[in-house]
């Protein structure tokens, strides 16, 4: 009997948000976390659970605009390595924004290791904007290079990390944020002070700093005075700028 060949797994984009618009003049890619080695498949709610909020609440806020929000659903939990899975799949769903909608902006969102996905794959031409929260980075290794930085150039980054955070260090994504605004100036970084790696404890205030970063970025919205402040500071003050309580109740100037 004929061995039968082992399927070929593809990466593949949930359904958007509420109703999509008529005409999508842009595109937020949710990318979930992940592990740092798994070839097994993501379970797609479990995956989908940690950026589903932040979909909807992006989605509501930008569906007048024609804003577009998929999950990004990956080949393997894993980032496995030099493979860097995730930031593949990242990189193809950007790809299948420009297929589906044309020349449209698009923002990578992700979260822990999916943050890392966002990054790594920032330098896509169709991307213009970066959210990164509480994302999963490597130590600091001499044998190894260390994480590139480069390919943000010209896009707009955020990232956003809970002091108390246990599963990812915030002070590797300060590190990173260091390094990048190096290369860009557009780099941003919030501390959101004794939060957890959910970032639960302050959620509306992370969803309200998201919602406000990406309507800027993607339809031009002027941002929040933090948020212009925190870009327009040098470093270290940009890149530790504390998230305060209650922010978003009152977002403009």
């Amino acid at each position: 009997m004929a061995q039968q060949a082992t399927p070929v797994r593809t990466a593949r984009l949930g359904r958007a948000f509420g109703p999509e618009p008529t005409a999508v003049s842009a595109v937020v890619l949710l990318l979930p976390g992940g592990e740092a080695s798994s070839a097994r498949r993501p379970s797609p709610l479990l995956a989908s659970a940690s950026v589903r909020g932040l979909g909807r609440r992006l989605a509501r806020a930008g569906r007048a605009e024609g804003l577009a929000a998929h999950v990004v659903h990956y080949r393997y939990r894993g980032w496995n390595g030099s493979d860097a899975h995730l930031a593949r799949d990242a990189s193809w769903a950007a790809d299948e924004a420009v297929r589906r909608y044309g020349d449209v902006p698009v923002c990578l969102a992700g979260i822990d290791m999916g943050g890392r996905a966002a990054l790594h794959a920032g330098g896509h031409e169709a991307v213009n904007s970066v959210l990164s929260l509480a994302p999963w980075l490597p130590e600091d290794d001499v044998a190894a290079s260390p994480e590139p930085v480069k390919q943000l150039v010209g896009r707009r980054v955020l990232i956003v990390h809970g002091t108390n955070d246990q599963r990812t260090d915030p002070e590797l994504s300060f590190r990173y944020a260091a390094r990048a605004k190096k290369a860009n100036r557009d780099v941003c970084r919030f501390e959101v002070h004794a939060d957890r790696h959910g970032l639960h404890q302050y959620r509306d205030e992370v969803l309200a700093l998201a919602e406000d970063f990406v309507m800027g970025v993607l339809f031009g919205r002027g941002f929040s005075r933090p948020v212009e402040d925190a870009l327009a500071a040098p470093p270290p003050l940009g890149l530790r700028m504390p998230l305060a309580a209650g922010f978003g109740r009152s977002l403009r100037r």
